[in-house]
């Protein structure tokens, strides 16, 4: 289907824009371009569901609703696809390796299509100057959260410091601060007396609007088993759970985002933590980063015999727990739309279960963006997809109206952050982008560990190395 509708797409604005006497690539590149891809990829998953013998419903359960004439009439595009509503990106990533000497963190890169945006070098299209281009001028995107990665800290390409100075550069060319920061905790990586005052450390520096955690961070990269729960429900692993979740609230920071789902295989990615966790410290906020989505696996309906597996284990963990919607647990949808928005009726289901079982206040947006380029295609996609009547009637799942699709975009988030929506859009070049890079301060220091806290984390870390090399 995905090869139909690339095929079409490009047949389609190909004819379009010899129409009206623009290049194909020009006409790619416009909202009438994007209009009509959508328009396409609704057509193939169409006929697709309607050449599946085993379908249940006439029609599949997504469609992106564009207008025939908004293929070419820009106006009606913009009405289908544009907007101006808030949209605040709750995951948003870079990795700048000219910064620092890399020790960890070098191939991170590799895992991403942005690494062919054009440079000689692949790592440089992961860096501020390109963030801040895709992020804030190719993208509707007005506020962001900078989201810690699963990386050691020493020498990250994603260091506290980095994630600073993107604020700075943000707040210098857009004069406000959209621009929010995530302190990562690895409650599980050296002695968690040493994590806890690490946290402590990076809030009093930084401004840290939350916190980012990986249950199964190392044991994913290195198959060691090294990964704990939020609810410390098994005694055999590091019991670091409650102790990091009490001092997040210690910090008056009790907003906690936890990586589960596109797991690479690892187990203790499941969400099966989240709802004890959730609901013994009712006064913390849970964002799901990627609702515990898994890319092989074919999203359906929550029912009991497909409870344990992808999207529908995070609802069954709530449900066991006894947490409703719109409580204390938030479902993010960082990489999963951008999986699932290609398969119209995935992407109804996977809307559909979230915004019925976590709540339409409590789903809130992400892309994991720059590491997809920009996110705009993923925006305008959520602005035009409908999940269909039968959809809704079969498995209760809401009207995507306008006001929920907003509530998704940004006014979700808003709530979780406590922040006030700053909509207005952020323009700049890149000559003013790279003076202010120039302005910031302390760009000759040496750089190494100011705490006792540090110096011991980086200590341990070294320890580590020596040990196993």
């Amino acid at each position: 289907m995905l090869r139909a509708t690339i095929e079409r797409a490009l047949t389609a604005c190909e004819e379009t824009a010899r129409r009206v006497g623009v290049s194909r690539r020009e006409f790619l590149l416009s909202i009438c371009g994007a209009a009509t891809t959508l328009a396409m990829l609704s057509a193939c998953a169409r006929e697709a569901h309607r050449a599946d013998p085993h379908r249940v419903t006439s029609e599949p359960g997504g469609a992106y609703l564009i207008p025939t004439d908004a293929m070419v009439e820009p106006d009606l595009a913009h009405q289908v696809i544009g907007g101006d509503e808030f949209v605040f990106d709750l995951q948003g990533h870079l990795l700048e390796y000219h910064l620092n000497p890399v020790f960890n963190g070098q191939d991170f890169w590799t895992r991403f299509p942005q690494q062919n945006c054009g440079e000689s070098d692949p790592r440089v299209c992961f860096s501020i100057d390109h963030f801040m281009e895709l992020m804030f001028l190719r993208s509707d995107t007005s506020m962001l959260v900078l989201s810690a990665l699963p990386i050691y800290p020493e020498g990250s390409p994603l260091s506290p410091r980095i994630m600073n100075e993107t604020r700075l550069i943000a707040e210098g060319l857009c004069r406000d601060k959209r621009v929010l920061l995530q302190g990562q905790a690895l409650p599980n990586v050296g002695r968690p007396e040493v994590m806890l005052d690490g946290m402590e450390s990076t809030a009093r520096r930084y401004p840290i609007a939350a916190w980012k955690t990986f249950t199964h961070f190392p044991a994913v990269f290195e198959g060691n088993g090294d990964a704990w729960w939020l609810d410390d429900h098994d005694p055999s692993l590091p019991q670091v759970g409650e102790r990091f979740i009490r001092k997040a609230r210690e910090l008056d920071i009790p907003t906690i985002s936890i990586h589960k789902g596109l797991s690479g295989g690892s187990p203790y990615a499941s969400p099966m933590d989240v709802g004890p966790a959730a609901r013994r410290h009712p006064d913390v906020n849970f964002v799901i980063y990627h609702s515990g989505f898994e890319s092989g696996v074919s999203e359906g309906p929550y029912t009991w015999a497909t409870r344990n597996v992808g999207v529908n284990r995070l609802i069954r963990s709530m449900k066991r727990a006894g947490i409703g919607p719109n409580q204390n647990v938030y479902a993010e949808l960082g990489s999963t739309w951008w999986y699932v928005m290609r398969y119209p009726t995935q992407a109804a289901h996977v809307l559909g279960k979230l915004l019925k079982h976590v709540g339409e206040d409590n789903v809130v947006w992400g892309t994991d963006c720059l590491f997809y380029g920009s996110p705009q295609d993923q925006i305008q996609a959520m602005r035009s997809f409908h999940i269909s009547t039968e959809f809704q009637e079969r498995y209760g799942y809401p009207e995507l109206t306008k006001h929920i699709k907003a509530k998704i975009l940004g006014l979700n988030g808003a709530r979780v952050y406590g922040i006030e929506p700053i909509t207005t859009g952020c323009e700049f070049t890149r000559r003013e982008l790279e003076q202010i890079r120039r302005q910031l301060p302390g760009r000759n220091r040496t750089l190494g560990p100011e705490t006792r806290a540090e110096a011991e984390r980086i200590r341990h870390h070294h320890r580590e190395e020596i040990a196993t090399s």
